[in-house]
């Protein structure tokens, strides 16, 4: 079987297939494929399990052992350790009291180190199920083990896990079965613990659901999955920090590095998983501890120079100097291939432990190295002028650099910065002008501003000017003529300190816009500005724009038909039997109570228009006979506006016409078209002035469009002047008022 390369060396799919395949296969063979899993992924509790079930089908007792002491300890996994417990109960099940002492001590191992799983009630529930097995031949070994029952009992009650009412009712049961007199004493003891115990599995368990407990351990990718889970786990671990239940010291920490190892069985990549895990044991006192948890972080990444510089800080922080510089030999490695950074450490480790000539040769020795760049240079100056008081040492340093370096803008950028805390401003000129003249246009910009600034800060007026004017003619070149004429920004530049300026923000703005537009004044533009103001496109932009290739798709007209309302499916009566259709019935039989209407239509817009400008007079009372709803328009039909009375009058006024038409005396009627009426039937002479009553005063309209267009102008109306304030159409309310 090829081994995986490159990217696909943790490749998760790759590696449960292959687990799945060897199942099927023989020991022998399937072997190899375990042993290479399990070099990817050494903390696979699942992989392990299947590698040692398959010794243990075909007897490997030996292998079987050797694969156990491999991963036990690694893999705090309550099926591995079943498992485990398993073999061991075979192999020791006809060897008699001893194999029963022998299976004792291996479920005491087995709980010393899974104990605390929240899923390990079985493995408590099989340790009891054991001991009872277990014959007694006088009474002192049966004395002997109920006192070991009632310990494991006790222990287990008090751990938060899935079975621990479970637990408790079998360990009430067997107190009441010993003696019923001591249980009450034990079992009221107890009580609080277990109470407390199960309120903190309740809590446990919402963090612990959130892991996947199948995931490989793989270096991060920074995936959405992986994210979550490093969150599970943090949440987890600082949840158990807390000591919730409050136990004693010795247990929560117990608890803590279970946690710990297992968030390691998934987070196995992970550097600052390490690392918290080590200060975790550090700062509790407990040394040895975590430099064991380093040893182990640099075997799972050996590549991880910070792990190594932490390890080394905590061997250097107790004292272990020998200890500190193996570390940071290692990080070196072989000398020839050590990074600028390894150098510049162990440069002040040496000056931190050994003194100021160690930390000189170690640095006469790493400038001959071919990974020597000038960080190392500044790193030794700067040291020994600051912390070795040595001006001239720093300065002797400086300048051997500044021959291999002369190419480097930030190398002489720092030279500067160490000769102006020396005040040396003769040296300070001439390492400017040695640096560019040698250095190209595009390499300098950073050294000219340097430069400038030195001189705006240190120097004369005369000088300042000068230095200015030559860093346009050196970067400006013959393209963009505008840069060598002086401007307000120069002035900005030479009267400004830190973060205090001679202008406002605005006017910082306004001269960088201007600066913007300077250097594009001499290009061709097409088109001026856009509202914006920010963008603007020469003819080259155009030119560009309106040459890139474009594909029109046109539509496909052969199968187009001419519209013809009279052959279209559902136009004319059809539209509106469909409409009906979707009608509500209650709206339905609402239309069907309109009157028909005949003869002339009017303009319903101008109606409501007039209606909407016009102040109604308030109508005269009805007879007694009318009732109260009616009148007040509240029995949800609408009530009319007497005929003739302010849209008729407004009508007129439209016509030119000044004539008159009275207000009606007689009663309200409630449908049009109809003689049923509330109170006295209408007089007859009333009817021929119905009959010369204009179009005008048609009552307001009742289609819903209408009515709806007619709120919507009312309110609008209302809103702008306040004048007016009309009832619903619907609800017939009518206030007149005019205030």
């Amino acid at each position: 079987m090829d081994k995986p390369s490159g990217g696909d060396k943790y490749n998760v799919e790759t590696a449960e297939i292959l687990a799945n395949e060897a199942q099927h296969l023989p020991v022998a063979e399937a072997t190899p494929i375990y042993e290479q899993l399990l070099l990817l992924f050494p903390t696979a509790a699942k992989f392990w399990r299947q590698y040692v079930e398959a010794h243990m089908a075909a007897n490997n007792d030996d292998a079987t052992k050797q694969i156990f002491s491999r991963c036990l300890l690694n893999c705090l996994q309550i099926p591995l350790w079943r498992c485990y417990i398993r073999f061991i109960r075979k192999v020791n099940d006809k060897k008699g009291m001893e194999g029963q002492e022998e299976t004792r001590k291996a479920f005491d191992f087995m709980l010393n180190y899974v104990g605390a799983d929240i899923a390990s009630g079985p493995v408590w529930m099989e340790y009891i199920a054991f001991l009872k097995s277990l014959p007694a031949i006088n009474a002192q070994e049966e004395s002997h083990r109920m006192t070991t029952m009632r310990k494991v009992y006790q222990k287990a009650i008090v751990t938060p896990t899935h079975h621990i009412e479970q637990l408790w009712k079998d360990y009430e049961n067997f107190e009441n079965s010993v003696s019923r007199q001591l249980a009450k004493g034990l079992i009221s003891e107890y009580q609080p613990k277990y109470n407390s115990a199960r309120a903190v599995y309740r809590e446990r368990k919402k963090y612990v659901d959130e892991i996947d407990w199948n995931m490989l351990a793989v270096p991060p990718t920074g995936s959405y999955k992986e994210e979550m889970q490093w969150m599970a786990w943090k949440r987890l671990l600082s949840f158990e920090k807390g000591n919730p239940q409050r136990i004693d010291t010795a247990s929560s920490n117990k608890r803590i590095i279970f946690t710990y190892e297992q968030c390691l069985m998934h987070m196995y990549h992970y550097p600052d998983i390490w690392y918290d895990y080590a200060t975790w044991h550090a700062k509790g006192g407990l040394i040895d501890s975590a430099i064991k948890v380093f040893q182990r972080a640099l075997k799972a990444l050996p590549d991880s120079e910070m792990l190594r510089y932490a390890y080394a800080e905590l061997e250097e922080s107790r004292g272990a100097i020998q200890a500190a510089k193996k570390i940071y030999e290692s990080v070196m490695g072989d000398g020839d291939s050590a990074t600028t950074l390894s150098h510049i450490q162990f440069i002040r480790f040496l000056r931190r432990t050994e003194g100021v000539e160690a930390a000189r040769k170690y640095f006469l020795d790493a400038r001959k190295s071919p990974s020597c760049t000038y960080h190392v240079y500044v790193a030794y100056a700067t040291m020994a002028f600051c912390l070795d008081k040595d001006p001239k040492m720093a300065h002797n340093v400086f300048e051997a650099g500044l021959k291999r370096f002369m190419h480097e803008p930030v190398y002489i950028l720092e030279y500067a910065d160490f000769l102006i805390r020396l005040n040396d401003d003769q040296n300070i000129r001439a390492l400017f002008e040695r640096a560019l003249s040698s250095l190209p246009p595009e390499e300098s910009v950073e050294v000219w501003k340097k430069f400038t600034k030195f001189e705006q800060t240190y120097g004369d007026l005369a000088s300042m000017l000068k230095v200015e004017q030559r860093r346009k003619e050196a970067l400006s070149g013959a393209e963009d003529g505008t840069a060598l004429e002086s401007s307000l920004q120069d002035i900005v530049s030479r009267y400004s300190f830190m973060d205090l300026w001679p202008c406002s923000s605005n006017d910082l703005d306004h001269l960088a816009r201007q600066q913007w537009l300077a250097k594009n004044i001499n290009k061709k533009v097409e088109k001026s500005i856009l509202p914006n103001g920010t963008t603007l496109l020469d003819k080259t932009s155009m030119a560009s724009i309106s040459t890139m290739p474009s594909k029109i798709v046109y539509p496909d007209t052969s199968k187009m038909v001419i519209y013809d309302p009279k052959h279209t499916p559902g136009a004319g009566t059809n539209a509106f039997d469909e409409i009906l259709k979707a009608t509500p019935p209650a709206l339905v039989s609402f239309l069907a109570n309109l009157p028909a209407v005949e003869g002339p239509m009017p303009n319903v817009d101008i109606v409501l228009s007039i209606c909407l400008q016009s102040d109604l007079p308030t109508g005269q009372s009805v007879k007694t006979g009318i009732p109260t709803q009616v009148q007040s328009g509240k029995a949800g039909i609408p009530a009319l506006l007497p005929a003739g009375s302010a849209p008729a009058a407004a009508a007129s006024e439209l016509s030119g016409s000044s004539k008159s038409h009275p207000a009606p005396s007689g009663g309200v009627s409630l449908k049009p078209g109809s003689n049923r009426q509330y109170g006295k039937r209408k007089e007859p002479d009333r009817q021929d002035e119905d009959d010369t009553t204009t179009v005008q005063s048609q009552p307001l309209p009742r289609d819903a469009f209408r009515i709806r267009q007619y709120q919507k102008a009312r309110a609008s109306s209302a809103s702008q002047t306040g004048s007016v304030s009309y009832g619903s159409a619907f609800s017939g309310d009518l206030s007149g008022s005019t205030g």
